[in-house]
């Protein structure tokens, strides 16, 4: 008679338990993003396509505006947060400095940092420095705090990179720009498109330090915080939906296009 397994089924049913417990808001998200609603959005009312196909139009195209400039923010922010750790994580793993132990934990402070105090602390340098608070703040505030994960990120990419291939473009008489962008960054770019992608989700997503820094610049987290008080709009749950949605496509046709090229590489 064989054994009765308690850990055989108690991780799958964890894991399904888990998985359905986090998928309950996304579901209920994009339910109601079809919900014929007036002013609130909590009870259901019918079903209609009319707030995606109307979005733009609700509260003077306000839910639009406020993820457009998510988007602005999120993009600008990455771009300049993995620049800037991406060179700072390559100079951690390659190059001996005095500081470089301070620079670390410097680094990882933001991490462990609460984001009310971040965020204030933030909006107290701007406030001594008599900086007004608009995108350009927001910007500065995102791009600070989204380094240090870009850091980390790059920065495991780059030590598990063996130093003699780039010593073997040096020996074939590569310049250093060469064997950087024909070497180096090849092989970091998984890490840094790892890094831009967190930095996006992390500045999209943020809304305290940006409630800090932002002024009367409304993006889209502060925008269904706002509307939380009345019931979340069905244009925050549409546009809320389209994101996921578009995430999941873009994730799939990533993963289909690696396992094509991957098929394609072995017939040959």
């Amino acid at each position: 008679m064989s054994r009765f397994g308690f850990g055989k089924w108690l991780l799958p049913v964890y894991g399904i338990i888990a998985f359905t417990f986090l998928l309950i808001p996304i579901a209920y998200t994009i339910v109601f993003s079809f919900n014929d609603s007036v002013k609130s959005n909590i009870s259901w009312r019918g079903f209609t396509f009319d707030k995606w196909l109307t979005v733009c139009q609700v509260e003077n195209g306000s839910v639009c505006e406020a993820f457009g400039n998510s988007v602005i923010i999120g993009i600008i922010a990455t771009v300049l947060a993995t620049t800037l750790g991406t060179m700072i994580a390559i100079a951690l793993v390659r190059y001996r400095f005095g500081a470089r132990g301070a620079v670390s934990l410097l680094l990882f402070l933001p991490m462990a940092t609460p984001e009310v105090v971040l965020g204030a602390g933030l909006a107290s340098q701007f406030l001594a420095a008599g900086v007004p608070k608009d995108m350009t703040t927001i910007i500065i505030a995102h791009t600070m705090f989204c380094i240090s994960f870009v850091v980390v990120t790059v920065k495991a990419r780059v030590a598990s990179i063996d130093p003699t291939l780039e010593e073997a473009g040096r020996d074939l008489y590569g310049s250093p720009l060469q064997v950087f962008w024909r070497i180096t960054f090849p092989l970091l770019f998984p890490g840094i498109l790892a890094a831009a992608l967190l930095s996006f989700a992390l500045s999209f997503d943020d809304f305290i330090i940006t409630n800090f820094n932002s002024g009367s610049v409304q993006t889209f987290p502060k925008y269904v915080y706002i509307s939380a008080a009345r019931g979340i709009p069905a244009a925050a749950n549409v546009i809320a939906s389209a994101v996921f949605l578009f995430a999941i496509i873009f994730v799939l046709v990533v993963q289909f296009s690696r396992a094509a090229r991957a098929k394609a590489l072995a017939k040959h």
